[in-house]
């Protein structure tokens, strides 16, 4: 049964409309943007190691800086890429990701069985059985 409330406030209920924290990417989801220079740089104090950044211009003008995923990259200047919301805790300053497997950074070609999806790697193909 139907309250009287229910009917009452059916046409004021509206759909919400997401917001993204990342101001630069506009409220979108990903950005298109071109490598403006690429190089590695070092973690927080109780790391220790070489991470993979690019700095990218936007479509929007704007620049950031984003970290490369994954063990190896094929990126140079002026490559085009896309770019996605996600801080890496470890490095200071760096708050978006890049998306492998789409445009000029290619996926991950090592026969990954997890995460695939992180990495733009295929489906690890195995032989099928024929029953007969």
């Amino acid at each position: 049964m139907v309250t009287i409330s229910q009917i009452l406030y059916r046409q004021a209920r509206i759909k919400k409309i997401r917001k993204y924290k990342r101001k630069d990417l506009k409220n979108c989801p990903q950005k298109k943007g071109t490598c403006y220079r690429v190089g590695k740089t070092t973690p927080k104090k109780p790391n220790s190691a070489n991470r993979p950044y690019a700095r990218v211009i936007l479509s929007t003008k704007k620049y950031v800086n984003c970290h490369i995923p994954g063990e190896t990259h094929n990126l140079r200047k002026f490559s085009t890429v896309l770019v996605r919301g996600g801080r890496v805790p470890d490095i200071p300053g760096i708050k978006y990701r890049l998306i492998r497997g789409k445009f000029d950074l290619l996926g991950l070609n090592l026969r990954r069985k997890t995460a695939r999806s992180k990495y733009g790697t295929r489906d690890f193909i195995r032989p099928r059985k024929i029953r007969l």
